[in-house]
């Protein structure tokens, strides 16, 4: 007599056309595969791997990763090696956890892991520029180069050397640089930047001694030649409000152009300044100590006149709000104000800067009313104090802040008035 045999089942291995199917349900539901691997898909239409084993007299799971991110064949090869894991006695994610724990420690030990601890140690007494100016340039130069992934206590001199030479006498672009000439400027800054992540590391014991110490800056880099602006004459002055009238390019840039002309307030206390900022109804713009570039000598006050009043209601009018509140807010990111070299770019547009031109750039306002505003009478120190020089001596300087409101006031808007003469 012949016995019927049993049937067996057998189980289907997934496939990538399976899974890729494989639509959400009104509960989460579970497709396996081999090895008690199985890929659960949840409500809302997520994909999970996952892998239940039992291991110290308990069930466990253990979340392998999420699909398509995590591929059918990658999600196999992740079971057997947590299996093996498994049969070794230890947890798969302890082991992960494990293994995540010492790569950041190793990542801390670096020279960028290092650099960016000691960002977030110093930059909470910097200006919001100049902290995003040292990061911008660590992390294209340190972080994105080869230096970076160093340990730490491995960089020696010739390392940073390299670094430092390189960008100084560089010939062609990498990354987000601009221009593919060498920039002599950051190539000094990264070498003091460099030598205070080594000091950092030595104060936090990764390190016994700073390796570029006894680098000097003249053996690295040439120094480019310290351009001074000329001031403009009255005729020049003429000349470039005829031009702003003018000018083709954005009106926000012509009306910053013309507002460091009547103010001339530092470039960058311009271009990151708020509406917050500013009293019109009191006439008057404070700019915040932390902004400024002169350090401990408290808010910087600006008398507005009349002309720079209507040049802000103007802005107003067709500037929409941003989430910084900017006056002049960057038209290509909306995380930050004006690029530092609109305005110069600007300025070459019209002929006053770059080259065959008299050189002048937006710094330049300043030691144009400096010169002419002596010229007119007004007192030294009025507008030493409306430049926001330092005075060395803080006790008057404090005083003297508060004395020169007034004059300051007047000099103000008998300045815009003297712009006003000027005009075409």
């Amino acid at each position: 007599m012949i016995r019927d045999r049993p049937i067996v089942k057998t189980r289907k291995l997934l496939t990538d056309s399976v899974i890729r199917a494989a639509k959400p349900g009104p509960k989460p539901y579970k497709l396996s595969d081999s090895g008690r691997l199985y890929l659960l898909v949840s409500t809302a239409g997520k994909k999970y791997w996952k892998l239940n084993y039992r291991l110290d007299h308990r069930d466990c799971t253990y979340a392998i990763g999420e699909y398509p991110h995590v591929g059918l064949q990658e999600a196999r090869e992740l079971r057997d090696a947590a299996r093996k894991l498994i049969s070794d006695g230890v947890h798969p994610e302890d082991h992960k956890k494990e293994a995540i724990r010492l790569r950041r420690l190793a990542e801390a030990d670096t020279f960028w892991g290092v650099a960016e601890e000691w960002m977030a140690h110093k930059s909470p007494g910097w200006s919001p520029y100049y902290a995003k100016q040292v990061k911008t340039y660590l992390e294209r130069y340190v972080r994105d180069g080869e230096l970076g992934a160093l340990p730490v206590s491995k960089v020696v001199a010739l390392d940073v050397v390299r670094l430092i030479r390189g960008v100084a006498s560089r010939a062609t672009k990498s990354g987000a640089e601009r221009k593919s000439v060498g920039a002599p400027s950051i190539a000094i800054n990264l070498r003091q930047w460099c030598s205070s992540v080594f000091r950092y590391a030595v104060l936090t014991g990764r390190l016994g001694a700073n390796p570029i110490a006894d680098l000097q800056t003249k053996d690295l880099v040439i120094r480019p030649p310290v351009k001074n602006n000329r001031p403009l004459s009255s005729e020049e002055i003429r000349g470039l409000l005829a031009k702003l009238k003018e000018y083709k390019g954005a009106r926000s840039v012509a009306i910053a152009t013309e507002l460091l002309l009547l103010t001339f307030v530092r470039t960058g206390e311009l271009r990151a300044a708020t509406w917050g900022e500013f009293s019109l109804s009191d006439a008057v713009w404070t700019i915040p100590a932390a902004r400024m570039k002169v350090k401990g000598v408290g808010d910087h006050v600006v008398p507005l006149s009349l002309q720079v009043i209507a040049l802000l209601r103007e802005l107003a009018s067709f500037r929409g709000c941003n989430k910084a509140g900017w006056l002049f807010p960057n038209a290509r990111q909306a995380d930050s104000c004006m690029s530092a070299t609109t305005i110069n770019r600007a300025l070459e547009r019209m002929g006053l800067n770059g080259e065959g031109s008299i050189g002048f750039s937006a710094h330049g306002f300043r030691g144009t009313a400096s010169t002419l505003l002596n010229e007119m009478g007004f007192r030294y120190s009025v507008i030493e104090s409306q430049l926001a020089h330092r005075d060395r001596n803080q006790v008057a300087a404090t005083y003297n802040k508060a004395q020169y409101i007034p004059e300051r006031i007047r000099m103000m808007q008998k300045w815009a008035d003297y712009i006003d003469t000027l005009r075409f």
